[in-house]
């Protein structure tokens, strides 16, 4: 897994300061959240996972056994709405369900903009090291050491989670305790592998708060960081490729529009 998640190249992105981008992103998804044009938010699907194939620097194949989820991130928006909405045009109904023209539209808005948000995060997360957030959190916007140390550890920990699980289910299979299936099952394997675990992960998190505390990763005390991050002319590249995408749906909404609905809320 963990060289399926490394990219083949280093692209210009990666060497950006992680904190600029988390910024970026952050108004980026605020912009994304506010827009309400159905062709817009339409090419920004489209510009944004066509930027996840040229800047993430993976395999176009890798990319997009990654983003074959989205068709579930979008089916799964898009139904609610079209299926429950309110609308005056009625196109089918049976029962509870009722398709009509507006509930479908605003469907399909609200899926592309779950595409949108996905297509963003993930080209934040495929470009961009935990560590080298944090790092550039604390130096950068000067987050205490203790929050940002505590959130590595707390990433750390989740394989150990993961591994102690398939520890004790082995431990069972071998001394043949299998759950029940059904609600009775649900409850069983609740007290062999809940309590156990939720134990020992209290147990590993004392130990290094423990740990942390001893080596006076409570901000109290000036630090200096292994890996020192700056900003650089990466970090001015960004906001420009993010405005020129922008415009560029924008422009291609205004010029060809697949939908032509300027606004959905009142379609």
């Amino acid at each position: 897994m963990r060289r399926f998640l490394t990219p083949k190249v280093q692209t210009w992105m990666h060497r950006a300061n992680p904190a600029s981008k988390l910024v970026m992103m952050l108004l980026l998804f605020v912009m994304t959240l506010l827009t309400h044009r159905l062709d817009f938010i339409f090419y920004q699907a489209v510009l944004f996972i066509v930027l996840l194939f040229a800047l993430s620097g993976y395999q176009p194949w890798k990319v997009a056994l990654i983003i074959l989820p989205f068709v579930l991130v979008f089916v799964s928006s898009a139904t609610t709405m079209i299926l429950f909405g309110k609308g005056d045009t009625l196109w089918w109904a049976w029962g509870l369900l009722h398709i009509s023209e507006e509930s479908f539209y605003r469907g399909i808005h609200i899926g592309l903009k779950a595409v949108t948000f996905a297509s963003q995060g993930l080209l934040f997360v495929l470009t961009t090291s935990s560590v080298a957030l944090f790092y550039a959190l604390m130096q950068q916007m000067k987050l205490p050491p203790k929050y940002a140390y505590s959130f590595m550890a707390s990433v750390r920990l989740l394989p150990m989670v993961w591994e102690e699980l398939l520890v004790r289910r082995n431990a069972l299979l071998i001394r043949g305790l299998r759950p029940p299936r059904g609600l009775a099952g649900l409850a069983t394997g609740a007290k062999l592998y809940a309590v156990p675990l939720l134990s020992q992960s209290i147990r590993r998190a004392h130990r290094v708060a423990v740990a942390m505390e001893a080596k006076a990763f409570d901000g109290s005390r000036p630090r200096t960081y292994f890996y020192p991050t700056a900003y650089s002319r990466y970090d001015l590249w960004i906001p420009v490729l993010l405005i020129i995408v922008q415009a560029l749906a924008y422009t291609l909404a205004m010029l060809y529009p697949p939908f032509g609905i300027a606004d959905v809320r009142y379609h």
